[in-house]
């Protein structure tokens, strides 16, 4: 099994920045990508940014230029490095670690990033 934890979250002005972390234990053989969705009040769960084991990324149309996914493969952390943040910006993040064959996704328990006017 894969645990996945975050942190960083908090409550931040428009305009400010926030760092993301994703600490990622357990077997993570076969953990081929890991990234940030995020779910706002009365709205479905949406993709943010996502890193694969090869360097490759995709973000969301609505971060991209503001955020940054990064990850520490020795320490099996992924980050999300958000500026210029909005008030559209609030959710809760969600970590996410997905595993290829077979497929199957670990999510982490989520943290509340407020962007205040």
């Amino acid at each position: 099994q894969v645990q996945l934890v975050e942190s960083g979250g908090g409550l931040v002005q428009a305009g400010g920045s926030l760092r993301l972390s994703c600490a990622a234990s357990g077997v993570m053989f076969g953990i081929n990508a890991m990234g940030w969705y995020r779910q706002a009040p009365g709205k479905q769960r949406e993709l943010v940014a996502t890193s694969t084991s090869g360097g490759g990324t995709n973000y969301a149309d609505s971060v991209k230029g503001r955020f940054t996914i990064s990850r520490d493969n020795a320490k099996n952390t992924v980050y999300l490095q958000m500026n210029s943040l909005k008030p559209e910006d609030t959710a809760v993040y969600y970590c996410n670690a997905k595993r290829s064959w077979p497929s199957h996704d670990y999510w982490g328990q989520g943290t509340q990033v407020t962007v205040s006017s």
